[in-house]
């Protein structure tokens, strides 16, 4: 049985095609969502969160957000959501 993973995937271009700015936007968004971690998982103040990692798709910077942080802290995962939302940049939902 293989388990998918849904994924709200924060892409670092906006809704009218401009690169998003800072160029360390990813790192910091996902540094903030660090401390939110699956149950019973200790973590060093150096490693980001498994729930929302800093990528790159095709050469530009972006946040793959496990939806398993919803459950997990409701907050948090609106907190990223409303960010991507707020600063118009382009999103997907997706399954792996």
């Amino acid at each position: 049985m293989v388990d998918h993973v849904k994924q709200f995937v924060i892409h670092g271009v906006t809704e009218s095609g401009a690169r998003f700015r800072p160029s360390d936007w990813a790192e910091r968004l996902a540094g903030v969502m660090a401390q939110f971690r699956p149950p019973g998982t200790v973590g060093s103040h150096l490693t980001y969160s498994p729930y929302v990692l800093p990528v790159m798709i095709e050469g530009v910077r972006g946040v793959v957000v496990d939806q398993r942080l919803r459950e997990l802290e409701p907050l948090a995962y609106k907190f990223v959501v409303d960010f991507a939302r707020d600063n118009n940049l382009k999103t997907e939902e997706r399954e792996r």
